[in-house]
C-alpha cells in the first residue's frame, strides 16, 4: 500500500515537471521556422567567439549591455539573421571596416543599418563577404527583458530577493532561447568554437558569476564592479548565464582522470554551512561518472555549482542548483522506489548534462531525448555506483508510471519545438533496455567511445542511432533500425503476445512498426531465456504445457498479453524457432 502511494506521487510528480516543458504547437509560423532552421542568412556564417557585457538595474527589472559576435565567413554573404527578443532594444550595430586613410590601410568602425522585426534583428553588412573572410559586429541594446515566471521552464530573467532581503538575480531561458536578453545566433548547432566572455556590472554589495573561469574583477567609479569570466570550449547560447547574488565562494579539487579538476562552488552566503555538507556529493558523482562515460569533458574551465533562484540547470562550468540542499527531487524520489533519496536530484543530473548536452550536443532541439534520456539514465547509473546493480534497477523501472506516451520522443525538425516530455524516463528506460541487450560489459564500452567519437561535436539523433548500432558485430546483430522508430518516433508500447498452442510456445510483436524486431530475455517456468521476436507468431519453445507461465525481464520497457489457443490458431502461425539455450 505504502508504495503504491509512493509510486502514483512520483508518477503525478514526473507529469507535472514535464508539462512544464512548454505547450505542444500543431501549428508553427514564419518565426518558429526562422528560430528553428539554418536559413539562408544563417547559413553563410559560423560563429567563432561571444563577448557579452551586461549590467542589470533590479529596481527597474532592465539591463543595458553590449554583444560582440566574432564569425567567419563559410560562404559568401551580407545580410545576417540575429535572434534578438522583444521587448528588448537594439540601439545601434557596429562592424569593422577595412579604409584607406592618409595613404594606409585602417581598421574602423562603421555603423550598420538594421531593421527589427519581431524576434529577429536583420543586419546589412557594408559589403559583402567573401567565403574564408573573418570579421565581427557588436550590438549595443537595453529594456526590460522577458521576466521568466516559473523558472526554469518558463524562462527569462529572474529578480528574486533571498531570504535576508538582498537582490538575486539570473538567467534560465531553455528552449526560450539566449536572445531573451542578448543577440546572437540562437540555434544548437553553431556554438562559438573559441568558447565566450562574460562581464557582468554591479553594485559593489554584490558578486557576479559566470561560466569558465574569473579572469578578474574592475571596481568602478560608480560604486560598482564588473566580473570579467571566459569560458573557453565551444558553448550552447543558453548555457552561458550571470548569476548576481550575496554569494559566498570556496574552491576544491578532484584527481580526475585528465589529472586535477578545479571545483568551484558559489553560494548565498547564509546557506554556506548546509552548502559544504551537501556538495560532497560532488567528487564521488565525478567518479562515477568519468568511469562510465569518460573524463569530465571541460577540464579547462573548470566544474562548478552556483547557486541558483530556480530549481537547476545545466549551464556548461557553472551548474544552476536550487535543490534546497536535499537528496532526492526536492526532497522526493521521482522513481517511487527509495533509493532517488540517497543522492542529490539536481547535482546528479544537471551533472551528467556536461557529458550529454554540453559536450554532445543534438543540432535541432527536436532530438533533445539525447540529452535528457542519457542525462536521466545517468541517475540510474550514479544509483548503481552507489547501492548496487539491482538499485539502479529498481530506480530506472519505478520511473515508469510517469511515462504518458503523448506524442513521440523527437519532435518536429526546423521549428524549434522539442518532442514528448517522456524523453526524460522513457529515454532513460530506452537506453536502459539497450543495456540489457547488448549486454554490460559492451554497453560501457559503448558509452565510453560515444563520448571519444562525439567529444564537443554536434550531433543528430540519426548519428547516435546508428553509432549505437553500428558500434561493433555484437550491436549490429543484436540492434537495428526499427526499435529506435518504435520508441523514439511512436508513441506505441510493443505488446508481446504469446500463447500456447500444438505444446509450443509462440509469440509475436503487436502495437510496433512493420519490421519491428527485438532481442529480450523471458522466464518460462523457472527457466531464463534469451529470445528474438519479431511480427509474426513463431515458435520459441517447443513442449510447453497449457498451463504455463511467461515472465518478461522486468529491464524491458513492453507490456505482456497472454492470447488463447484459439487466437493463436486464427492468426495461422508460421513455425520458426529462434534460438535460445537455457541458460543463457
Amino acid at each position: 500500500m505504502h508504495r503504491s502511494i509512493l509510486f502514483t506521487a512520483a508518477a503525478l510528480q514526473c507529469i507535472a515537471l514535464q508539462a512544464q516543458l512548454g505547450a505542444v504547437q500543431t501549428k508553427y509560423t514564419k518565426e518558429d521556422s526562422l528560430r528553428g532552421s539554418i536559413g539562408p542568412y544563417r547559413a553563410w556564417w559560423d560563429v567563432v567567439q561571444y563577448d557579452v557585457s551586461v549590467r542589470p538595474n533590479y529596481e527597474e527589472r532592465s539591463i543595458t549591455g553590449s554583444t560582440t559576435i566574432a564569425f567567419d565567413a563559410v560562404a559568401d554573404g551580407q545580410r545576417m539573421q540575429i535572434d534578438f527578443q522583444q521587448p528588448l532594444v537594439m540601439d545601434k550595430v557596429m562592424t569593422e571596416v577595412v579604409v584607406y586613410e592618409n595613404g594606409s590601410l585602417v581598421v574602423k568602425d562603421q555603423s550598420v543599418p538594421f531593421t527589427h522585426e519581431d524576434n529577429v534583428v536583420w543586419v546589412d553588412l557594408p559589403s559583402p563577404m567573401v567565403k574564408g573572410n573573418a570579421s565581427t559586429i557588436t550590438f549595443h541594446y537595453h529594456g526590460v527583458p522577458r521576466a521568466a515566471v516559473r523558472p526554469p521552464w518558463d524562462g527569462g530573467w529572474i529578480w528574486k530577493k533571498d531570504s535576508k532581503g538582498n537582490p538575486w538575480m539570473s538567467v534560465a531561458c531553455q528552449g526560450l532561447g539566449a536572445s531573451v536578453w542578448y543577440p546572437c545566433k540562437d540555434h544548437q548547432s553553431d556554438e562559438p568554437d573559441r568558447g565566450a566572455s562574460l562581464h557582468i556590472t554591479v553594485p559593489d554589495s554584490l558578486v557576479a558569476v559566470g561560466n569558465g573561469r574569473l579572469r578578474s574583477t574592475v571596481k568602478n567609479d560608480d560604486g560598482t564592479s564588473t566580473w570579467n569570466w571566459m569560458v573557453i570550449n565551444p558553448i550552447n547560447t543558453y548555457n552561458l548565464v550571470p548569476y548576481i547574488g550575496k554569494y559566498a565562494h570556496w574552491s576544491e579539487v578532484f584527481d580526475g582522470a585528465a589529472g586535477k579538476l578545479d571545483c568551484d562552488h558559489w553560494v548565498l552566503a547564509h546557506n554556506e554551512a548546509k552548502a559544504r555538507e551537501q556538495f560532497k556529493q560532488v567528487a564521488p558523482m565525478l567518479e562515477c561518472f568519468e568511469e562510465w562515460f569518460g573524463p569530465f569533458p571541460f577540464y579547462e574551465d573548470g566544474y562548478k555549482l552556483v547557486e541558483a533562484p530556480h530549481l537547476g540547470m545545466e549551464h556548461q562550468s557553472a551548474i544552476a542548483y536550487g535543490n534546497g540542499y536535499q537528496n532526492g527531487y526536492l526532497g522526493t524520489d521521482r522513481s517511487g522506489s527509495g533509493r532517488g533519496m540517497s543522492w542529490d536530484y539536481i547535482i546528479i543530473h544537471e551533472s551528467a548534462h556536461e557529458w550529454f548536452g554540453n559536450s554532445i550536443t543534438t543540432g535541432d532541439i527536436a532530438d533533445m531525448w539525447f540529452h535528457e534520456g542519457f542525462a536521466c539514465y545517468s541517475e540510474t547509473v550514479y544509483t548503481e555506483c552507489q547501492q548496487g546493480k539491482e538499485a539502479g534497477e529498481d530506480y530506472v523501472v519505478g520511473l515508469r508510471p510517469a511515462i504518458r506516451n503523448d506524442r513521440p520522443m523527437i519532435g518536429p525538425y526546423g521549428v524549434n519545438e522539442e518532442g514528448s516530455g517522456d524523453m526524460y524516463t522513457k529515454g532513460a528506460n530506452l537506453i536502459h533496455m539497450i543495456r540489457h541487450i547488448v549486454g554490460d560489459s559492451t554497453f560501457k564500452v559503448m558509452l565510453l567511445e560515444m563520448n571519444k567519437r562525439f567529444y564537443r561535436k554536434t550531433v543528430t539523433s540519426a548519428e547516435i542511432e546508428d553509432f549505437m548500432i553500428n558500434f561493433n558485430e555484437r550491436t549490429n546483430r543484436l540492434l537495428n533500425e526499427s526499435i529506435f522508430e518504435q520508441y523514439l518516433r511512436t508513441t506505441q508500447v510493443p505488446t508481446l503476445e504469446w500463447g500456447v498452442y500444438k505444446k509450443k510456445l509462440w509469440m509475436r510483436w503487436g502495437n510496433c512498426v512493420n519490421g519491428f524486431a527485438l532481442p529480450m530475455n523471458i522466464t518460462i517456468g523457472e527457466q531464463e531465456w534469451e529470445v528474438r521476436v519479431w511480427g509474426e507468431y513463431h515458435v520459441v519453445r517447443e513442449g510447453v504445457r497449457g498451463n504455463v507461465e511467461v515472465e518478461v525481464d522486468r529491464n524491458w520497457y513492453v507490456s505482456s498479453q497472454r492470447k488463447t489457443k484459439k487466437e493463436v490458431k486464427a492468426a495461422n502461425p508460421k513455425q520458426y524457432r529462434t534460438i535460445g539455450v537455457p541458460p543463457f
